[in-house]
């Protein structure tokens, strides 16, 4: 997987982020900016903006190394998050970004499933990826698609509709937390 670490690495960098380690930082950065970025980028579409987010997550990662916690998940789960929740929030507050909630609430769950998508490539595994970027991308068939990874035409096609079927869930995923349940009336 792309930029995946160990667990270990996780709870190293969490340790060495907690005792004030600039160079772990430097190292976090190294390794998960182009994410952080790339996920800002879905959602806002501006550089200004983005870089902007990038900054904040990890300032708030230096200021508050104890909001990751590598028993609740990976860190590089962890950076996507924050930055789409800070991206997000960006958005709302974004100038000239119409104050209709429809069409910001619109905007959020599009930029969303977009950065889902683009997450969801890059974190399955490489024979998926390489098969669904040669099939969809590189608009090369099933048979070619095998003869460039040496792989059975079969095997070609088992790795396509597996990574469609991971990417097919982006769509199901919203940035929204679901409203909640009305309260039970007096009379129940």
């Amino acid at each position: 997987m792309a930029h995946e670490t160990p667990p270990q690495w996780d709870r190293d960098m969490c340790q060495r982020l907690r005792r004030g380690e600039a160079t772990a930082l430097a190292e976090v950065y190294d390794r998960f900016a182009s994410l952080a970025y790339g996920i800002a980028q879905r959602v806002l579409d501006d550089e200004e903006f983005t870089a902007g987010v990038t900054h904040d997550v990890f300032a708030g990662l230096w200021a508050s190394p104890h909001a990751f916690d590598p028993r609740r998940g990976p860190m590089r789960s962890w950076i996507a998050e924050e930055a789409h929740r800070v991206a997000v929030d960006r958005l709302r507050r974004r100038p000239g970004v119409g104050r209709d909630p429809d069409e910001v609430a619109a905007k959020v769950r599009a930029a969303s499933t977009a950065a889902r998508a683009d997450y969801i490539v890059t974190a399955m595994p490489a024979p998926l990826r390489d098969a669904l970027e040669l099939t969809r991308f590189q608009r090369q068939d099933c048979a070619q698609t095998a003869a460039r990874l040496g792989i059975t035409e079969a095997e070609a096609r088992r790795r396509l509709r597996l990574g469609l079927q991971l990417l097919s869930s982006a769509h199901r995923y919203t940035a929204e937390a679901p409203s909640p349940s009305p309260a039970p009336s007096e009379g129940s």
